[in-house]
């Protein structure tokens, strides 16, 4: 068979500037999203598919170029037999040929699934990122390349459009990100470890024209068409009908994505310069915001933060829905001090006298270093221990009242007029109805509303300490105010000093 040359040299040429299109899209990415670093291993995902043999072999093609070793990378997720089997074998053989090292595991994605009572997809997905991470460690890589392309990000944002999202999820996937965000691994990698995605600004016909140029032949994974998962129901019926509207849909949410991007990139940067404006405390487990300085920020800032919150105590954001934000919004713009949200991850988010509380389950309110009680606690005259061994309460009988001294005590020191305080003291802590007439108001109130307005914290008030007699009149909500009618005076005859002193340790 004689080729016609001019019809050859077109052939070559297409061939060629498919090569090259991918090439200089994988090699501009690299450039402006900084993906690598001179010298460092790159851990490539690859399922054997076309979008993953793609990014292999263009890698593999740049590698010397941008200055990186690769390290392929691939999961059997023990779900379609023999066919699985057989991406291995190929994957293998692809590395192989290029002279990559590589590592292969098996896991059984159906019965974590079962375990951790996830769907399919979900198990797949946090299995595969876990083991890419395993590998990146292993490896001593801090990067780690996967596949995803044009189309897979306008699925990404149609996906997330569908289910509500903010602006968060319409900007798509990140060309460049911590491994952390969003990811839900099985377990936390380390430290450090990004997640890049050469391929973001190349379409899927392009990738199967660099393939056909190439002359490879990657494999199909047949659950790609299975109807039952949500992405693919978007891919082969959502879009194509979608499409029918506008023929040009892919490029004008891939733009948008891109737009979006950009805008809430200026947003973090804004929130990175005001964030120690209105958070007062940032420890570990918890953070609490000034109310009233959050509440100054714009309604994007604050709805930011509040994500941001949540991402530094849980380390990702995947099930945080817009709805989760907003009804901690409304609660805080109401000031509903006690109220308290439950939020995905194990998140709790309070409202508590001027500040917002998020912390992780068990941090919302850290116990105090303060003698809380349980029950109740006996006095006799001279020192009593605290139940919990931290505290010690000295009962004394001074020689004579000295006005000074009232003058000058602290919180935790209670002097009393003997006479009026009755006989048979001691700690316990709230019942239902219990009233209280403080020092310096002119009658009694509700115990609870006493506790509320010193602002004592909800998660404490069943613990507090209060002095009572033999008749259960409290005489000393400790640590805050005594009672009205056992205060001393120069007519008194026998004063009583109670001081809750820290217990000396061994």
């Amino acid at each position: 068979m004689v080729r016609d040359p001019l019809i050859w040299g077109k052939i070559v040429s297409a061939e060629k500037r498919a090569i090259a299109r991918v090439l200089r899209a994988v090699r501009e990415a690299a450039r402006r999203f900084s993906l690598f670093s001179p010298g460092e291993t790159v851990v490539v995902g690859v399922s054997g598919g076309p979008d993953s043999l793609c990014l292999m072999d263009a890698l593999h093609t740049l590698a010397p170029e941008l200055g990186i070793a690769l390290h392929i990378a691939h999961l059997h997720h023990g779900l379609r037999g023999a066919e699985a089997d057989a991406d291995a074998a190929f994957v293998a053989e692809q590395a192989t040929a290029r002279g990559l090292p590589y590592t292969i595991e098996r896991l059984e994605v159906r019965a974590l699934a079962e375990r951790e009572g996830l769907s399919l997809e979900e198990a797949a997905r946090q299995a595969r990122y876990t083991f890419l991470a395993e590998v990146a460690a292993q490896v001593g890589s801090r990067t780690i390349a996967v596949a995803h392309h044009a189309d897979d990000q306008v699925e990404t944002v149609l996906m997330h459009l569908l289910r509500g999202s903010g602006l968060a999820g319409l900007r798509g996937m990140r060309p460049c990100m911590p491994l952390t965000e969003y990811h839900g691994l099985l377990r936390r990698p380390p430290e450090g470890l990004r997640l890049v995605r050469p391929l973001l600004g190349v379409w899927r016909s392009e990738i199967e024209a660099y393939l056909q140029a190439r002359g490879l032949t990657p494999r199909f994974d047949r659950s790609n068409l299975d109807l039952t998962f949500f992405r693919n129901r978007l891919r082969h019926e959502v879009l194509p009908f979608l499409e029918r509207l506008n023929p040009r849909l892919r490029e004008t949410w891939w733009r948008m994505a891109e737009a979006l991007a950009a805008d809430y990139e200026f947003l973090e940067q804004t929130l990175r310069q005001v964030w120690p404006t209105f958070v007062a405390l940032e420890e570990p487990e918890r953070i609490v915001f000034d109310l009233a300085r959050w509440r100054e920020l714009p309604l994007s800032l604050r709805r930011m933060a509040l994500r941001e919150a949540a991402f530094r105590l849980a380390h990702r954001l995947r099930d945080l829905r817009f709805e989760h934000v907003e009804e901690a919004i409304r609660m805080a713009e109401e000031e509903m001090t006690g109220g308290m949200l439950t939020w995905p991850e194990g998140l709790r988010v309070a409202v508590a006298y001027g500040t917002l509380i998020l912390a992780r389950e068990g941090a919302l309110w850290p116990e105090p270093d303060l003698p809380l009680l349980s029950g109740a606690l006996h006095l006799q005259p001279g020192e009593t221990l605290w139940p919990d061994g931290r505290w010690v309460v000295i009962w004394e009988e001074l020689p004579a009242w000295d006005p000074a001294r009232l003058q000058h005590a602290d919180l935790w020191t209670l002097y009393l007029d003997a006479e009026q305080a009755g006989e048979s003291l001691r700690f316990r802590t709230r019942r239902p109805g219990d009233r209280f007439h403080p020092a310096g108001m002119p009658g009694p109130v509700r115990l609870k509303t006493f506790l509320i307005n010193q602002k004592i914290p909800q998660a404490w008030r069943d613990r507090w300490p209060l002095l009572v007699n033999e008749r259960e009149e409290i005489l000393w909500v400790a640590g805050v105010r005594p009672a009205a009618s056992i205060r001393p005076g120069p007519h008194s005859r026998c004063v009583w000093r109670i001081a809750i002193r820290r217990a000396a340790t061994g």
